[in-house]
C-alpha cells in the first residue's frame, strides 16, 4: 500500500517531515503541505535537541518526546540514539512514573498499543490485528498494571511501561520498531482513586481475579502465538500473585521473559559478578540477605541461587547461604501466606536462639551476618546507618544494592553507604546516580538497571529465533557484562555505564544467540551475523 497526502504525514513510522525531497513531495502528493527547505536527518535532530533542551522539567521533556514518536519514528530513535545517557531517566525510570500516575488525564494518542479488556475478550483477536495491520510483529511487551515500578496497581494506565520499555529495545539494541507492539491487559483496578475518576480510561470495577483473570491471559497468548508465530513476549509488571505463576505457565512453551523475575535478577547477578571482580572474592563465599521477599526479590534471590550451583555447589549447600526479609520479618518455614518462589529461602527457627526477635532487618543483619543485602522493599530510608555499620564490621567489602525505584522509594543513598562504611562498600542502585566523592576518591555506582540486559537479551532470542528462553541463555546475558569495567580503578563501579548501553546490548545479544545455537535451540549457524542482520538503524 502506497501512503499518500496527509495520510503519508500522519503515519509515524514513514513520516519524514521535511526531510521528503522535492521529488519525492510530487510524488506522494504533498507538495505544499511542508515548508519548502529541504532538511537533512541530522538537521531535524538538532533541530528537535534544541526544542528538548528548553524544557525545563523531566516531565516537560519526555512529553515533548512522546510528541515527536508520534509524529516520526525515525528521527525520534535518532536522536534518542545520540542522547541515550541523558534520555534514560527521562524516557523510562524514574519519570515515567509520573505520566503513569497521570496517563488518563495527558491522554492525547494510543502510542499504536493494544487495550485489551477482560470485559470484552471475543475482540482480542480483532484488536491485535486492527493494531498491527501492516506490520509483522516480533516483541510484545504486554503489563496488566497491578505490579507498576513499586509505584504498585495503575490498571489500564501501565501501558505506558510498555510503550516505554519497547523504546529502550529499540533505542539500545535496535529492535525495529515497526515490529514491536505494547499491549495492556485490563481486569480493573483496586486503586480506589481510579476508580472514583471519572476521566480514568480503564474498566472501572475492581480487578478480576481467579480462574476468569487466568483464562484471559491464555486467551491473550494463544491469540498472539497464532497471529504471531515468531513472536518475543516480554510479561512487565504483573502482580506478585500472578507473575511466577503466568512465567511458569508458558516459560517452556514459548520464547517468553519477565523482566521483573529473570531481568531483575540477571543485572543484580551482574553487578555481584563485577563487586566480586574488585573485591577478588569468590560467589560461593558470600551470605545474601534479601530485604523485600515479593516478586523481584524472589526472582532475583533464584538467580544468584543457579549462579551458586553452577559454580558448584550442591542445592542443599546454596540454600544455607539466602536469608529473605520481608514485612514479617526473617521467613521461617511456618511463616503464614508464603508464595512458592519464597519457600525454597525460608529458614528453619531451630537454627537461631532468638528466632522470635527476628522481625525486621536490623535484628536480623545481626544475626546473620550478610555480605550481600540487596534491597527490593520500596520502603525508603530503611538502609540505615547502625544497619549498614552492622553489616561492615563483619566483611570487608559489604556489597549493598538498593534497588528500589522511583527515586523516593530508595533504601538508600550512595553517598550515605559510601559513608557509613568509610568507602568500602560496592554499591548498585536502582536510580541514576552521579558520582560520589569520598575522601579524595571518584566512585562511580553502577545503576541495576535492567535495560543494560533485556534489550539485548530479546534481540539475540530473536535474531536466531530461539525455541524458547533456557536458563543457560539468561545466565550467559549476565556473564556477558563481565569484564567491561576495569576494576583495578579506584572507585570503580560494578556495573557498566549506561552511557554505552547501545555498545553492552549487542555484546549480550550476540552471547545470547550463541548460547542459543550451542544448546540446539534454533537452526541458526552464525549468531554475530545473525544479529548484525537483525539490528535496525533510524535512517531515511
Amino acid at each position: 500500500m502506497k501512503y499518500t497526502g496527509l495520510d503519508l504525514l500522519n503515519n509515524h513510522f514513514l513520516n519524514k517531515g521535511t526531510a521528503f525531497t522535492k521529488e519525492e513531495r510530487k510524488d506522494y502528493k504533498i507538495e505544499g503541505l511542508l515548508p519548502p527547505f529541504v532538511q537533512t536527518l541530522d538537521q531535524q535532530v538538532e533541530q528537535a535537541y534544541e526544542n528538548y533542551s528548553s524544557k525545563d522539567t523531566f516531565l516537560a521533556k519526555r512529553m515533548y518526546l512522546m510528541d515527536l514518536f508520534n509524529e516520526n519514528v525515525t528521527l525520534y530513535y535518532k536522536l534518542f540514539s545520540e542522547h541515550v545517557n541523558e534520555f534514560m531517566p527521562v524516557v523510562y525510570d524514574p519519570t515515567i512514573a509520573d505520566t503513569i500516575e497521570n496517563y488518563s488525564h495527558f491522554f492525547l494518542d494510543p502510542q499504536n498499543a493494544a487495550y485489551l479488556s477482560i470485559d470484552d475478550q471475543d475482540d482480542i483477536k480483532a484488536t491485535l490485528k486492527n493494531v498491527s495491520a501492516g506490520r509483522n510483529i516480533k516483541l510484545i511487551v504486554v503489563t496488566d498494571g497491578e505490579g507498576i515500578l513499586g509505584i504498585g496497581d495503575w490498571g489500564v494506565q501501565g501501558v505506558d511501561i510498555s510503550v516505554g520499555k519497547l523504546m529502550v529495545y529499540t533505542a539500545a539494541a535496535g529492535v525495529d520498531p515497526k515490529s514491536v507492539l505494547p499491549v495492556v491487559l485490563d481486569a480493573g483496578t483496586n486503586r480506589k482513586e481510579l476508580l472514583a475518576d471519572d476521566l480514568y480510561m480503564g474498566n472501572h470495577h475492581e480487578r478480576v481475579t481467579g480462574e476468569k483473570y487466568y483464562n484471559f491471559v491464555d486467551k491473550f497468548v494463544e491469540t498472539a502465538e497464532s497471529l504471531f508465530p515468531d513472536m518475543y513476549l516480554h510479561f512487565e509488571d504483573f502482580g506478585r500473585s500472578n507473575a511466577a505463576n503466568i512465567l511458569n505457565k508458558y516459560k517452556n512453551q514459548i520464547l517468553t521473559f519477565n523482566d521483573d523475575i529473570q531481568g531483575t535478577g540477571i543485572i543484580t547477578l551482574a553487578g555481584i559478578l563485577g563487586a566480586l571482580n574488585i573485591s577478588k572474592e569468590k560467589l560461593t563465599d558470600q551470605v545474601y540477605l534479601s530485604f523485600g521477599a515479593g516478586t523481584a526479590g524472589a526472582g532475583i534471590t533464584k538467580r544468584i541461587f543457579d549462579a551458586m550451583v553452577e559454580e558448584g555447589l550442591s542445592e542443599d549447600e546454596a540454600r544455607k547461604h539466602f536469608y529473605l526479609v520481608d514485612k514479617q520479618g526473617l521467613l521461617f518455614d511456618d511463616t503464614e501466606d508464603l508464595t512458592p518462589e519464597q519457600k525454597p529461602f525460608t529458614r528453619q527457627r531451630s537454627e537461631f536462639s532468638n528466632a522470635n526477635e527476628l522481625t525486621n532487618l536490623e535484628a536480623t543483619i545481626k544475626a546473620v551476618h550478610p555480605t550481600i543485602l540487596v534491597g527490593t522493599s520500596t520502603q525508603p530510608g530503611t538502609f540505615t546507618e547502625p544497619i549498614i555499620k552492622e553489616m561492615a564490621a563483619h566483611t570487608a567489602r559489604p556489597i549493598i544494592f538498593p534497588l528500589s525505584n522511583p527515586t523516593k522509594l530508595a533504601e538508600a543513598k550512595a553517598e550515605d553507604l559510601l559513608k557509613w562504611t568509610d568507602g568500602k562498600a560496592l554499591i548498585a542502585t536502582g536510580i541514576p546516580v552521579e558520582p560520589v566523592e569520598y575522601n579524595g576518591v571518584t566512585y562511580h555506582i553502577g545503576q541495576a538497571n535492567n535495560a543494560l540486559v533485556y534489550p539485548g537479551l530479546g534481540l539475540g532470542s530473536l535474531a536466531v529465533n530461539a525455541k524458547v528462553l533456557s536458563d543457560g541463555m539468561i545466565n550467559k546475558a549476565a556473564h556477558s557484562l563481565g569484564g567491561i569495567v576495569d576494576p583495578t580503578q579506584p572507585g570503580a563501579a560494578v556495573l557498566p555505564p549506561v552511557s554505552k548501553l547501545d555498545e553492552f546490548s549487542m555484546t549480550v545479544a550476540v552471547g545470547v544467540a550463541q548460547q542459543a545455537i550451542d544448546e540446539k535451540l534454533t537452526d541458526t549457524k552464525d549468531a554475530k551475523q545473525a544479529v548484525a542482520d537483525s539490528k535496525w538503524e533510524p535512517k531515511y
